[in-house]
């Protein structure tokens, strides 16, 4: 499969056809691969993050835990499960300033400190306010990752690549998901911890020898650590590499030219691409995933299900997985738009037949009793469509939509906007189900996916195969280069 990013032209830039080195030298494309899954090796981490509520909150709520000297209480519970998503609001403003100062390698390693001092306060927890300390410096380290990760993939990424590599987060946050929905129910609290520790040194080991991203150098002006990392990422020569950098370079003089302001992203084709960001990760946090993720062993356990809760929470991990790996396969072939609106469908159906369940048996209607099958089918539904679409792709197409200049300020913002529609959903999901009911409040979270199939359907661009140049020209009405060729 040939790079189709920067196409090296010889007839804009005045070439012989002898001087198409980028054209002639096909690279190894696996490279890109390889640094992106070491990079998302973070984001293993933080699904064990997400994940450990759900496997850790039996242990806390037992009648005889003493892991933190007494049972913690339902509301405690809310808030243990919440916090995370109040440090992930900060995450995205460091993370956001880490990529523009130190890098994007260095950035995503940073989330390293936070992971590490949270999973030493659990394993150290004598009360429950260190275990909330420690869930919010996780959160730190979320909104870090999910910020300066789909950063770094996108800009070491070819056109044609970059779909697949923007999906890896969602599959490797349901590794995380697996790894403690897996281990969490057979071992200790404190060997939960300590597992994660071991994902942590993992990633920094594994991680610390991938290089920096070429645009990264290109904004301080090294061309030559720009040209050799580009070698590395590509497998290509210093000649196979040439035109590529050069028409970086041109992008890259281009942007810094402008300085960004918190105006600027409300202007033009950024505008579009900022409310487009935040729709999107609206219709991810509201489609009800970290409800169900976080409370994933106490739904199972209302469903009265045959099923023990906790083999039913591996059985949807490993779900996720195999649907997961889906998406970086066909995102660069199907479109972001097409999957985007499968998803939306599916999730809206799974949410529907879990919603009617729980309203049958708040209703004690005695069908729920002979459909105790139809939160296990729905959940499948809901998290495998989920993670074609909604899942990866809002983080994909916020790393394309952005141009270089509005990036390190218009990312935090949304991805930092993301968490604060999630804590909303995490907080207070158990409160609103009280109130309204579970099976209504589901119901509610399939109608937000139906919403998002509308908007998808008639607002998102598709970004498909397009270098970052056309899609600004794209948002902002332009026909592209390429299109007046």
């Amino acid at each position: 499969m040939a790079d189709r990013s920067y196409a090296y032209d010889p007839v804009s830039t005045g070439a012989s056809v002898n001087q198409q080195p980028y054209r002639m030298e096909q690279g190894q494309l696996w490279r890109q691969y390889i640094i992106a899954g070491a990079a998302n090796i973070g984001i293993v981490c933080t699904g064990f993050c997400m994940g450990w509520t759900s496997p850790i909150n039996p242990k806390l709520t037992d009648a005889n835990s003493t892991i933190v000297g007494a049972p913690v209480s339902s509301d405690e519970t809310a808030w243990i499960g919440s916090l995370l998503t109040v440090g992930a609001i900060f995450g995205p403003f460091i993370g956001g300033f880490a990529a523009s100062k130190i890098g994007r390698k260095w950035g995503v390693l940073s989330s390293a400190i936070p992971l590490i001092i949270g999973f030493i306060l659990m394993l150290t927890a004598s009360s429950v306010g260190m275990i909330y300390a420690g869930r919010i410096f996780w959160g730190l380290a979320v909104g870090i990752l999910f910020t300066v990760g789909p950063m770094y993939c996108a800009e070491i990424a070819t056109d044609d690549s970059r779909g697949a590599l923007g999906s890896f987060l969602q599959l490797f946050v349901t590794f995380g998901f697996i790894i403690v929905y897996g281990a969490g129910p057979s071992v200790s609290y404190a060997a939960v911890q300590y597992i994660g520790i071991a994902c942590v040194v993992a990633f920094v080991v594994v991680f610390f020898f991938m290089p920096e991203t070429p645009i990264y150098y290109l904004t301080k002006d090294d061309n030559e650590s720009a040209a050799e990392c580009l070698m590395k990422i590509r497998g290509k020569s210093r000649s196979g590499v040439q035109g590529e950098l050069d028409l970086m370079a041109a992008d890259i003089r281009a942007a810094m030219e402008k300085t960004a302001t918190f105006a600027d992203l409300f202007r033009g084709g950024n505008f579009k691409a900022f409310y487009i960001s935040c729709v999107l990760v609206t219709a991810q946090q509201f489609s009800g995933i970290n409800a169900v993720l976080f409370y994933m062993t106490d739904i199972f356990s209302a469903t009265g299900s045959a099923l023990e809760p906790a083999t039913a929470t591996i059985i949807i991990g490993a779900v996720q997985i195999g649907a997961s790996a889906i998406t970086p396969l066909v995102a660069d072939r199907l479109g972001r738009r097409l999957l985007l609106l499968i998803s939306s469908c599916g999730t809206a159906v799974g949410l529907g037949l879990l919603g009617m369940f729980f309203m049958l048996q708040d209703r004690k209607n005695p069908a729920a009793e002979s459909l105790g099958f139809l939160p296990v089918l729905a959940l499948v539904l809901f998290i495998v469509t989920y993670c074609w679409g909604l899942g990866p792709l809002p983080w994909a197409v916020m790393g394309e939509l952005f141009p270089i200049e509005v990036k390190a300020l218009a990312s935090p913002i949304a991805t930092a906007f993301c968490w604060v529609l999630s804590f909303l959903v995490t907080r207070f999901f158990s409160t609103v189900a009280l109130a309204i009911g579970q099976g209504e409040t589901f119901l509610l979270f399939g109608a937000c996916c139906v919403g998002s199939f509308f908007f998808t359907l008639f607002v998102v661009p598709e970004t498909k195969g397009k270098s970052f140049q056309e899609i600004q020209d794209m948002l902002a009405g332009k026909s592209s280069k390429m299109e007046k060729a």
